[in-house]
This record gives structure tokens, sequence and C-alpha cells, in this order.
């Protein structure tokens, strides 16, 4: 047998294993063909990747979950992503995010969690509760014209009164207390009437919900959800609140939202608007510093049975509400995605 021959005989025996298996697992056996054949005949081997990863970007992140049919596995090109890895937070944006699973109480994903906010508006589910759990039996019909419209509309008027009636910060105390919320905090001391000041974080406003679906009594819970569940998509200052979750998850859902620092004349005005913006700098209560100069835009509620969502954002300095609401649904939704 002649030298040529000899090589021939050995280039088919190499590939042989390879055509045997590829058949087996019903996969492309061409290109270890190819290589076999250049390896027998001296040839530099083709080191590119195959199919999509040929022409992907090196920093483009691979689909999490792709494996089904008619798609390609591109793990050999470039690293999978997990579903677990953290959600992107818009540039200029500070988040503080907290997910819980409803039934078991677990945080099944977080992010600054105890960075603490102003809270905007997400405080008038404290002075709902705070009020339902003070007074018993038939609420007056003054009280319910203040109580519904604040839960569903965000009126910041009625929030005012009951605020006020209720002894201002000392309804912040009291229910931190009842909860042990351990970041949540009144307004400053120059400041006690304004409400939206109170120093809130996610993991708290994520144990206030946990509370009133587990531990407040039933009638406290029902009014108080019940009306988030009902939320109106314009506000009575008129601004859009469904932002965030609203527009980020599917129904059913309960929420209660929060924005300050965008003046009183929202982008697309819905009702008759009637709203202060008030600035001052940061101020620094019991040791951590709440941001009061840029805007805050929150998004806060139960979605279906089983998931609490709580996203607290502080937005750029003289960001626009639109483009704030939009990182905030964005940022919503990818949130839900990642633990859906």
């Amino acid at each position: 047998m002649t030298r040529s021959r000899t090589a021939a005989v050995l280039a088919v025996a190499a590939v042989l294993p390879a055509l045997l298996t590829g058949c087996a697992a019903g996969g492309d056996v061409t290109g270890s063909a190819r290589a076999a054949s250049r390896a027998a005949s001296g040839a530099t081997p083709d080191t590119r990747p195959s199919g999509d990863a040929a022409t992907a970007g090196a920093s483009e992140p691979a689909t999490a979950g792709a494996s089904g049919p008619g798609t390609r596995d591109a793990s050999a090109a470039r690293p999978v992503r997990s579903p677990a890895k953290p959600v992107r937070v818009p540039a200029g944006v500070t988040a503080g995010y907290a997910v819980v699973d409803v039934t078991t109480g677990k945080t099944v994903a977080q992010r600054q969690a105890h960075h603490r906010f102003r809270s905007a508006s997400v405080v008038k589910i404290l002075i709902a509760t705070d009020y339902l759990e003070r007074h018993r039996g038939t609420i007056p019909a003054r009280d319910m014209a203040l109580l519904t419209p604040m839960l569903r509309g965000s009126d910041d008027d009625a929030a005012t009164a009951l605020w006020r009636r209720g002894g201002q910060g000392e309804i912040v105390r009291r229910m931190a207390r009842r909860i042990d919320l351990t970041e949540t905090a009144p307004p400053p001391a120059a400041k006690p009437g304004f409400w939206g000041y109170t120093a809130i974080s996610a993991a708290d406003i994520a144990l206030v919900y946990r509370y009133l679906l587990r531990r407040a009594e039933p009638r406290v819970r029902d009014f108080v959800l019940g009306n988030l569940r009902k939320a109106s998509q314009c506000a009575r200052d008129g601004f859009d609140q469904f932002f965030g979750i609203p527009r980020a998850v599917p129904r059913p859902w309960a929420i209660k939202q929060g924005w300050s620092g965008y003046g009183a004349v929202p982008p697309v005005k819905c009702t008759r608007a009637k709203a202060t913006s008030y600035r001052i700098g940061a101020v620094t209560i019991s040791g951590n510093p709440v941001d009061f100069g840029r805007p805050v835009l929150h998004t806060t509620g139960v979605i279906g049975d089983r998931l609490i969502m709580v996203v607290l954002t502080l937005q750029p300095s003289g960001a626009s509400f639109t483009q704030s609401a939009q990182r905030v649904t964005k940022l919503a939704r990818d949130l839900y995605l990642s633990v859906a």
C-alpha cells in the first residue's frame, strides 16, 4: 500500500466514529467530517463558530431559556444568561426594589431594598391603614369621602386632611411600631406637614403589603386592597398613574403609586390639576440620608395572589415625568419577567 493510500485510509477511520455518533444523535456531522479531512491533509482547521454564533457580537447576551424547536444552542460561543441575573437599572436612576412571594414570605428579588427614599404618595397606604385600625365600626360618610379618593386617585387634599387629624408624624411612628418597619420615619422636623417626605424603603413597603395580606383585620385588608385594586388611571392631580406595574404586568393587581418633583402640570392632563411641587435639599434622618431634591417615581403593589412588588426610584435631576414613567415601566417589566 502506498503512503498516499495509507493516509486516506487513516482519514476515513478518523471520520467514521464522528459519522456514526452524529447519526445516532440526529446532529449535523458535516463540520466534523470537514475538520477530520483537513487534519488528514494538513490543512488549517476552521475555528469560526457556525450558525447564529458566527454573526453574534461578543457582548450580546444569550436569551434565557432559548432551547425549543427551531432555536440554536450558542452556549459554546457565549455564556447563557441565568434567569436569576439582576435586572438592569437605567443609567442615572437610583433604584431600590423588592419582590416577595406572598405565600412563603421569601424575597425572590431585591436590590438596595433598605435604601431610603422619600415616600411621595406611597405613604397614603399607612395613612389609611392607621385610620382604619384606630376607628372601629362604620366609617362616617365624610371620612369615606377622603379615604376612597386618596387610595384610588391618590388625592393629596384628602391625604393632608387625614394626616393632620391623625397626628401627622405619629401616624408613621404608630405603623412602624406595629409592623416593625426599620427604615420608615416621619418627615423632617422642619416639615411636619409634608407627608410625602416620609422616609421609606422597598423592604419596609413590602412588609406593609404582607401585613395587610396576612396580619391585618379582614375589614382593614379588604378596604385598603379593595380600593387599590380599583385605582384609576388618572390621579386627582391630573397625572397618569398607570406606569410601572399597571403597564408592565397582567391583571389582577392592587397598586399604590408615588411621584414627586415634576411640578403641578402633568404632561398629559387627565383631570383638573391641583398640586404643588416642593423642593428642599438632602436631609439626614437617623444617619441615613434621604434625597428630597431629585424627582421620585415609585410603583408598588400586589400582583395576583402570589407576588408583592415594590420599585422605588430616584430619577435624574430635571427628568420629565414621561421619560421617568417609561424607565420605571421597563424596570418593573424586566423585574416581573425575571421572577414570573
